[in-house]
């Protein structure tokens, strides 16, 4: 097939809307992290603007998601009391986590009130005793997805995907198998939903797909086997001209698919690796890339109504994607487009800021004290929020130049994505869950 990109894509409307309701359906809330006005506060600290705080019961990077008055959130809780470690203690840990033995979990869901944090509910889904993972990473990584009338759990672990009314009763459960990742990494890639279906993107070592299950009753609507090894991003709806398309970055490969037939509308290959942060979308096109620990991968931008299959070179280019560029790829955190600008954090606390539509860098700047970014960035056409694993949220000016207009910091390990609801922020940290909350300054 050849690709088709049309010189007047940029000027469609390519992308989910923004957030404007309280609700925050799944990771990222669905929208790359963007939301129309953030109506929470710009600055807080451990106690400053804290509307409340639990403790977390277990681990799990998953994002907490909201539907009206009631947040979901999963967790794996060990039998030895287990905590996952930061990015540096854990690189500490390698040796000795290899020798570790296997500990059992139970794995849950919880149901909150947004308003006090009170436990409404609680369901234990499997208790196993998985196999030993990167001490770093968790066994509930995947965030839960609600479409305000039932919410979604997948553990990739136990391969358990269940469906649950908003008062925890259990509507369907399915096994989709649970499968060996790449080097004892783990799993992390959370659920997409759109038009009452529940899309699974599992890609690990032994058997890799991405599905569609129906939301009513768990029956599988369509599924691709792919050939990819183990990753971790998250896949994306994204609307992209007249489609709704459902992109994958795997190992390798990045796919879009018609998300309501399955159909792979274009591929790309040429891409060496695998991805931790999922694609974004903004300034009619599509992001992603991928860098690890020891080198910097490429970042690639596709326009919308392309088809067909894309190959880059050896230098990560071709003349069917808008842009690319080498060395550039985010690494573990989603990066975020604000004002037509496409923001990026890197290793040792380097901020990279791009023209969204060209490519062009706009500043390469290093933020004073930023630690390793995990968590995904999110924004509105004002500020940009990166929080780090130290628990410092980083607010940026949305604009050509660098600023950094707050620094708030909260004592906790922060991988997990926050959760914006409304004036509510869901900051969900190794020992609590912290409500920010109040008037935007």
């Amino acid at each position: 097939m050849n690709v088709r990109r049309p010189v007047l894509a940029c000027l469609l409307t390519l992308f989910l809307p923004a957030i404007q309701a309280s609700d925050w359906g799944q990771f990222r809330g669905g929208s790359s992290g963007r939301i129309e006005q953030i109506s929470h506060p710009m600055t807080w600290d451990s106690t400053k603007n804290v509307a409340w705080t639990v403790p977390m019961k277990g681990s799990g990077w998953s994002s907490p998601i909201v539907a009206g008055d009631r947040i979901f959130l999963t967790a794996a809780v060990p039998a030895d009391g287990s905590r996952p470690k930061g990015m540096m203690a854990g690189v500490a840990s390698m040796g000795s986590y290899r020798r570790a033995k296997p500990v059992e979990h139970t794995f849950i869901v919880q149901c909150l009130a947004l308003n006090d944090g009170k436990l409404l509910w609680e369901k234990t889904v499997a208790k196993k005793t998985p196999a030993v993972v990167h001490p770093s990473n968790t066994y509930a990584t995947e965030s839960p997805a609600t479409d305000g009338q039932q919410v979604y759990t997948f553990f990739a672990t136990t391969g358990d995907l269940t469906a649950w009314d908003l008062d925890g009763k259990q509507l369907w459960t399915k096994n989709t198998g649970a499968f060996k990742s790449g080097n004892g990494f783990g799993t992390g890639s959370s659920l997409a939903i759109h038009d009452s279906q529940v899309f699974v993107q599992y890609d690990n070592d032994e058997s890799s797909f991405v599905a569609a299950y129906s939301a009513a009753d768990g029956s599988q609507i369509w599924k691709d086997e792919k050939r990819s090894k183990t990753s971790w991003s998250t896949p994306l709806i994204w609307k992209a001209g007249k489609t709704v398309q459902l992109v994958t970055c795997g190992s390798g490969v990045v796919t879009s698919y018609d998300a309501a037939s399955g159909k792979v509308v274009w591929r790309l290959s040429g891409i060496r690796s695998s991805f931790s942060a999922s694609p974004c979308t903004g300034a009619g096109h599509i992001f992603f890339g991928n860098s690890g620990p020891m080198s910097a991968g490429p970042l690639v931008a596709v326009e919308a109504n392309t088809v067909g299959q894309i190959s880059l070179d050896r230098s990560f280019q071709s003349p069917d994607v808008a842009w690319s560029k080498t060395r550039s790829g985010p690494g573990m955190a989603s990066p975020v487009v604000s004002q037509g600008r496409l923001y990026i954090p890197g290793s040792g606390g380097i901020l990279n800021c791009y023209d969204a539509s060209t490519g062009e860098r706009v500043y390469r700047t290093r933020v004073p004290g930023m630690a390793t970014v995990a968590a995904s960035l999110w924004a509105d056409e004002k500020h940009v929020f990166i929080l780090d694993e130290s628990g410092t949220t980083h607010v940026i000016a949305a604009g050509p130049t660098f600023e950094r207009v707050a620094a708030n910091k909260v004592a906790d390990l922060f991988w997990s994505t926050p959760a914006v609801a409304g004036n509510r922020l869901l900051l969900r940290g190794v020992e609590k869950l912290y409500c920010i909350a109040g008037d935007a300054e």
